[in-house]
């Protein structure tokens, strides 16, 4: 399992798509965003991440930030 921090995931958000898009997705992902979960890679990809990438990125291991 691949989780990583909401917060990584809302910085990098902000930095492609503004404020708004970040403060939503603050509001509405959960604190560990599991890129083996269904749900947690649709919500990912409503915001235009690609959880592939981001599994690649990160090494297929967890960010121990958070």
């Amino acid at each position: 399992m691949v989780e990583i921090p909401k917060s990584t995931i809302v910085e990098r958000i902000r930095g492609r798509s503004g404020p708004e898009a970040a403060d939503s997705a603050n509001d509405e992902l959960p604190d560990r965003i599991d890129l083996d979960s269904d749900t947690d890679v649709g919500r990912l990809r409503r915001y235009d991440l690609d959880p592939d990438m981001l599994r690649e990125e990160f090494g297929g291991g967890s960010p121990s930030t958070g």
